[in-house]
Formats: structure tokens, C-alpha cells, sequence
């Protein structure tokens, strides 16, 4: 059965007959009407340093890089894109769905130049990037993060897949850093059987997990539970990055930039790579805590 509504027919004067539209045509103008208003939904008449607190202190964005990123061909002040791979939760209860588009720039990128002196101390070859601001409804977040985990496209595109083994019929899959992910059961495990997270709104959520790893700063722990995309709980630093190191992932004092280094080649971020971010508090807040 088809369901009807009615509106009146003001122009016909000599009959106010009623005109019947189908109930689809009235959500598609309900459906326009609300993705109108969906940014003032979302910002009302905030300011930019407002715009940025909608982002809490721990809040994760699990990220995947549009493009690739190389020292040797990329210049001061180049811009690159990055997706969100999870829904984020901003503070006023909205919700950012994936593929909301991470903005930044090339802040300074050194090539790599073999010195072919005898024994000589090659000098590092520096790529620094920095998030500017995730995009929602048209407008712009400013971004105060760090790169809590950041993996190469292979150790990304490994993560998803099932290990292949008889002894496994359930379909298990690792994410980066070893957490364990059955499809068939909601907790999430640790490689030593711990409930570290959950499988919620078709990924993975988690409170973080305090690590070191290969990071030039410990990660930290949360008491939220944030998206990890790709990401165990515990995962800090490089995964896949072979020959290059994190000088700086990004501090209250020093947020949102990222410089890689290598003595071996011009260090670089590969398109599809992927990272996990997290929100920084600022200096202030930290010493009111």
C-alpha cells in the first residue's frame, strides 16, 4: 500500500482540492531540509578556537593517507589529504562518519644525498608534516594531535585479512600491534587473551593502552573508549617503516607535527599508509590537572 499526505492546493480557488504526494517525496524534503542545517547542527556560531575543543583530549582519529608523501619530490608548504577510516565522536554528540577528509601541509623536507667521503656519518634526511584540520560539514576543526601509531600500506592491508590456517576456522585477524579480532565474538583480545576493546559500529573501540614501543615519547592511556581503526590498544610508534625512525609525533607543546628521518634513502609516507591520531590537550589544561 502506498502511504499518502496531504497538502493543500492554495492556487485552485474554486475547489481547495488536496493533492496527495508519496511519503518518500516527503522524506526526501525532510532528509535536504536537514543536511541544510546539518553544519549549524554541528558548530551553531562557534568560533575557531571553540571548533577546536569539540575534539576532546584522547579522542582518536584513525586516518589512511589519499596520496603519497616523499621527501625528495614534495616541497615547503605542500598540502595532503588523509580520510577517516571510523566514526569519531566530537564532544557536542555528533558524529563524524568515515571518510571525513584529515587536511595538513609539508612543513619542511630535506632529500637524501649519499656522502661517498670514507667512513663518513651520513646525514639524515628529514621529512616534517604537519595535521592542520579535520573537515565536517564544511568546515574546519583545527587539529592539536599527536601520531600516537602510524603503519606502512603492507602492514595496513595485513591487518583486515584473516590468517590463513586450518587450525583458525573462526576467521581471527591481528591488528596492528597484536590485538585479536573474531569476527563472531564482540571483545576484542589482547595476543595474551585480555579484553582490551569491542567490535562496535562496524569497528574496532578500545581504551588505550600505555606503551612505548619505538615512539620518541611513551604513549599514554585513556579512560574513554576511542576508535582504533586498524589499531591494537597498545600500539605506539612505527609499524613497517624499515630504515626510518619518528623524531617527533607531535606534544601539548609541539602538537600536530610529524618528522620522519632516514640515513639510507629520502624517508617518506607511502598513499595508504595509515595512522592513528590523537587529540592533545593543550599546555594549560595540562597544568590545571
Amino acid at each position: 500500500m502506498r502511504m499518502t499526505t496531504s497538502v493543500r492546493d492554495t492556487g485552485d480557488s474554486s475547489a481547495n482540492r488536496l493533492l496527495e504526494v508519496p511519503m518518500t517525496t516527503v522524506r526526501t524534503w525532510l532528509l535536504v531540509a536537514l543536511g541544510c542545517i546539518s553544519g549549524t547542527l554541528v558548530f551553531g556560531q562557534a568560533s575557531v578556537s571553540t571548533r577546536a575543543e569539540l575534539l576532546a583530549p584522547k579522542t582518536t582519529l584513525p586516518i589512511v593517507f589519499s596520496s603519497g608523501i616523499n621527501a625528495a619530490s614534495v616541497h615547503d608548504g605542500q598540502k595532503f589529504v588523509a580520510k577517516t577510516t571510523q566514526e569519531v565522536l566530537l564532544k557536542n554528540g555528533a558524529v563524524v562518519r568515515p571518510g571525513a577528509s584529515v587536511v595538513g601541509h609539508v612543513v619542511a623536507a630535506k632529500a637524501f644525498v649519499l656522502d661517498k667521503t670514507p667512513y663518513a656519518n651520513q646525514e639524515e634526511s628529514v621529512l616534517t608534516i604537519q595535521f592542520d584540520a579535520l573537515l565536517v560539514a564544511g568546515e574546519r576543526i583545527p587539529l592539536r594531535v599527536s601520531v600516537r601509531a602510524m603503519a606502512d600500506p603492507i602492514t595496513s592491508w595485513n591487518a583486515p585479512a584473516p590468517a590463513a590456517s586450518d587450525m583458525d576456522p573462526t576467521g581471527t585477524r591481528e591488528q596492528i600491534g597484536g590485538d585479536q579480532v573474531t569476527p563472531s565474538r564482540r571483545e576484542v583480545l589482547s595476543a595474551e587473551g585480555d579484553v582490551v576493546g569491542y567490535q562496535r559500529h562496524g569497528g574496532v573501540a578500545a581504551h588505550l593502552i600505555a606503551s612505548v614501543g619505538n615512539a620518541p615519547t611513551p604513549c599514554d592511556s585513556s579512560s574513554t573508549e576511542e576508535p582504533m581503526g586498524l589499531f591494537s590498544a597498545s600500539a605506539c610508534g612505527l609499524y613497517g617503516f624499515v630504515g626510518q625512525k619518528a623524531l617527533v609525533t607531535g606534544t601539548a607543546s609541539n602538537p600536530s607535527i610529524l618528522s620522519l628521518a632516514s640515513t639510507r634513502f629520502s624517508p617518506q609516507i607511502w598513499r595508504q599508509s595509515t595512522a592513528l591520531l590523537e587529540v592533545v590537550a593543550t599546555e594549560h589544561t595540562q597544568m590545571v590537572r
